[in-house]
């Protein structure tokens, strides 16, 4: 089993920023307005959050989800991503998040194969219920299709990007 001792700090950022990222691709693909965007981020939260149990098989993503809400963790984390993404198009959100991605999985391919599946997996579930949080298009909820033809599309990139896509 991998820990965080296994990754340089930079990896481990890395590795970090992923679990956030992986939602902020999805988000970022389909753009939800307020409303939506907060169901989103909710969504990733809850997904986190309930994962500790789902993924306690793996101490590598029970150690990296307790550390993404430690709140000391926290301010460090966003403040990078911010400065890194601030000023950026959604594509481009989306395409950095991608290539964290892969990087990530390069990662976890070397540095703890035992346990890279279930990292992946739990980068997949978080994109997951975060593109099924929102209802897309319609108007005023009515209309809409539950995951959109972009957010499928990110889906599909996210798992390449991990090398889970089947």
């Amino acid at each position: 089993m991998a820990s965080k001792q296994d990754f340089t700090p930079e990896e481990w950022a890395r590795v970090l920023e992923s679990m956030i990222l992986c939602s902020m691709a999805v988000s970022a693909a389909d753009p939800s307005g307020l409303w939506g965007t907060l169901k989103e981020a909710l969504a990733s939260k809850s997904k986190l959050a309930t994962s500790k149990s789902d993924f306690a098989h793996s101490e590598l993503v029970v150690a990296a989800i307790a550390e993404l809400e430690a709140t000391e963790a926290r301010p460090p984390i966003r403040e990078d991503l911010r400065k890194r993404l601030d000023g950026l198009h959604p594509t481009e959100v989306v395409q950095h998040s991608l290539d964290n991605l892969r990087e990530v999985s390069l990662i976890l391919d070397t540095k703890a194969p035992t346990d890279a599946a279930a990292f992946k997996a739990l980068l997949c579930s978080i994109s997951q219920a975060v593109a099924e949080a929102s209802v897309e298009g319609g108007f005023l909820g009515f209309g809409g299709v539950k995951v959109s033809d972009s957010e499928k599309a990110t889906l599909a990139d996210i798992a390449k990007a991990l090398g889970t896509a089947a």
